[in-house]
């Protein structure tokens, strides 16, 4: 089982809702992954990111798409690109990721509460 957390440790997580305005092959990843271009409004603007959700996507499934983030990580260098946010999803039991996403188009921008 994971450690309780209280409302304020949740508070502090930015779970932030985007659209995703690129998709492309991230060649240069270990393991298969595409960089993500994530518009998430005028607040927060666009941020790029990495995903290894090549199994169950295309590039072409994803443009437009609005998916869940984590966008208060610090920036984190993956390979050559400096990865601003973290994509959310769920690990099926073959290890490949199924997106977190929102049932209805909401503002990018919106946050997760």
């Amino acid at each position: 089982m994971s450690e309780t957390i209280n409302w304020q440790d949740f508070s502090k997580v930015e779970l932030t809702v985007g659209t995703i305005i690129e998709a492309a092959n991230f060649v240069e990843a270990k393991k298969p992954a595409y960089l993500l271009k994530i518009d998430f409004g005028e607040t927060i603007g666009i941020k790029k990111s990495s995903a290894q959700i090549t199994v169950n996507y295309s590039c072409d499934q994803l443009v437009g798409r609005q998916i869940i983030a984590v966008t208060n990580f610090p920036p984190k260098q993956i390979g050559p690109i400096m990865s601003e946010c973290l994509v959310t999803g769920f690990y099926q039991q073959d290890a490949s990721v199924v997106l977190a996403a929102v049932e209805s188009k909401v503002p990018n921008g919106s946050r997760l509460v």
